[in-house]
């Protein structure tokens, strides 16, 4: 959506009043409903209604009830401190022939803070992003992502998700560089926008996704031993290029305590000095090779249980 805004400054009246600040859309029409916005809270709003000589007086209406603030000679009308619960549909008509005079949809909100920004990267070379703005506007907001390679590198657009408007992918990722991307998050409404510049070094933002396909066999013949096998997540590029190590954390059915395994560039691992005919579950985590970035969230659990006679 894009809006053109016209700022319409109202005078201050014989009365002393300060005058007010609004915004009026004019690229959407309801018919002859013009859209007007301000921020929540502003000490008063003034709402105009074109009064000719022949009106003797002008009436104040919202989504068709009598509002009880009177409107003032020239058939304006003033909130003062204003709440989510005064938005919505003025009307003004002419209090002695009932004629309307003029249709207002009053918008209430906030103008948008700069977006919180989180980006992680699950494979070499690329990285995701994602925001979220630290405060509820109440207002349609929308944000647009462009990125750059160093801060005078050529601006590209950030591939937005279509299903998520506050997601998008950068691809082909520099490695190992000395100057940072930049991603440049701009949030608008129509009371104004704001924006965030996140820098990405892609080896910090490293995280893999959970390893795959763990499973958690008995051994023939090992009564106290099982056999532990998973897969490299599916999303990890070039696993023979940019390994991976994984940790292993596992716990008897019934206890508490979980143990820990040292990590390990393997994707099987026997687990050895467990107890005979008990039920153990196992969890696999995974990090780049380099020790870059962060380990992934845990595997789904995968039970077992170790060999008996009866197997």
């Amino acid at each position: 959506m894009l809006w053109t805004l016209v700022l319409a400054v109202l005078l201050s009246t014989s009365s002393g009043e300060d005058a007010t600040l609004l915004k009026e859309e004019r690229g959407t029409m309801d018919g002859s409903v013009s859209q007007h916005y301000a921020n929540l809270g502003a000490p008063q709003v003034i709402l105009f209604c074109p009064i000719s000589g022949n009106t003797s007086a002008a009436q104040w209406f919202l989504n068709g009830k009598a509002v009880p603030e009177a409107a003032r000679k020239d058939g304006s009308l003033i909130l003062r401190n204003v709440t989510l619960a005064q938005s919505g549909e003025y009307s003004c008509r002419d209090s002695e022939a009932g004629l309307p005079l003029r249709r207002i949809h009053l918008k209430l909100g906030y103008p948008p803070e700069k977006p919180d920004v989180r980006c992680w990267s699950a494979s070499y070379p690329a990285a995701s992003c994602n925001w979220a703005l630290p405060t509820e506007t109440h207002l349609p907001t929308v944000f647009f992502s462009t990125y750059r390679h160093g801060l005078e590198g050529q601006e590209y657009e950030c591939i937005l998700s279509v299903a998520e408007a506050n997601f998008c992918s950068i691809p082909n990722i520099q490695m190992f560089t000395i100057d940072p991307y930049v991603l440049n998050v701009t949030a608008a409404n129509p009371l104004g926008s704001a924006t965030r510049l996140f820098p990405i070094f892609l080896e910090q933002i490293l995280k893999p996704d959970p390893p795959e396909a763990v499973t958690v066999s008995p051994i023939r013949g090992e009564k106290k031993k099982l056999l532990l096998e998973w897969k490299p997540p599916l999303s990890w590029r070039f696993p023979e290029y940019f390994p991976l190590k994984y940790t292993i954390r596992y716990w008897r059915e019934g206890s508490h305590g979980r143990k820990s395994i040292r990590p390990t560039e393997q994707t099987s691992f026997v687990l050895t000095g467990i107890r005979s005919g008990a039920t153990y579950y196992v969890q696999v985590a995974a990090k780049d090779f380099l020790d870059n970035g962060e380990y992934s969230a845990w595997s789904s659990p995968a039970s077992g249980t170790a060999w008996s006679d009866g197997s």
